[in-house]
């Protein structure tokens, strides 16, 4: 029997019997973790109201083996907020249904349960901080997280040089397949041609450039998205459920 000390994102909560919840967090030390958190669903619950999606808190779990993620579940036995992100989230729809796809995305990315995901858990926090705060649009909050999602766990997109033979761009294709811009020589069936803006566009949500970002016009913005949710896809092999529901301008 151990006890095990975390600080994570709460991704998720199921319902569990009459009282309880399994919540699913992403923690800062052993990834994503599922735990049984008892008697949550009861009015007098000191720290089920804390323990909900978008919520960043520290964390206590009891586990029975010397692993925090074995046969069965662990126990959440105390819960500390750290930020309560869904606040500022919550009561505004752009903002909720971008921080539900930001949630979902980060799940995805963390199939293996109790595999440490840094980068990913630093992310997730930064973007529901920023969220949270309106400093953008959510549209292109969400943009940029899922672009930063994707070059962490390894399928950054290239929106300037070519992605196959790496010729400088601006290149005018674009291949979901193939990794990005490509040129005219490396082009493949079904490759697109986006505007010069979009691309500019995507380039500054990956790079953290909030300037040009901020300054796109929304028809541009609307066909970046379009190949942010092509290019998940792709990599993820199926679409994210709660990426329809996020509105564009």
């Amino acid at each position: 029997m151990s006890l095990f000390r975390d600080d994570g994102i709460v991704l998720r909560t199921q319902k569990l019997g009459e009282a309880d919840r399994i919540i699913t967090l992403l923690t800062r030390g052993h990834g994503r973790v599922r735990a049984v958190a008892r008697g949550v669903r009861r009015t007098k619950s000191k720290f089920g109201a804390r323990l909900e999606p978008f919520s960043h808190v520290d964390v206590q779990f009891f586990s029975k083996g010397s692993e925090l993620v074995g046969r069965g579940l662990p126990l959440c036995t105390q819960s500390e907020t750290i930020a309560p992100y869904g606040g500022g989230i919550v009561t505004d729809y752009a903002r909720y249904t971008a921080g539900t796809a930001m949630l979902e995305t980060a799940e995805r990315f963390t199939d293996h349960e109790g595999e440490p995901a840094v980068q990913q858990y630093l992310l997730l926090v930064g973007g529901l901080r920023t969220l949270a705060r309106g400093e953008h649009a959510p549209h292109l909050v969400l943009d940029a997280f899922l672009l930063r999602s994707l070059a962490v766990n390894g399928y950054a997109p290239s929106f300037t040089d070519c992605a196959k033979c790496g010729m400088p761009g601006p290149n005018r294709f674009f291949s979901v397949a193939s990794g990005g811009t490509v040129c005219a020589d490396c082009r493949v069936p079904g490759s697109v041609v986006p505007s010069p803006q979009a691309l500019e566009l995507l380039g500054a949500l990956l790079t953290g450039d909030w300037d040009t970002a901020d300054a796109c016009e929304a028809r541009y913005v609307r066909e970046g998205s379009g190949l942010v949710s092509a290019y998940l896809h792709w990599h993820l092999e199926r679409g994210l459920r709660s990426l329809r529901y996020v509105e564009k301008q």
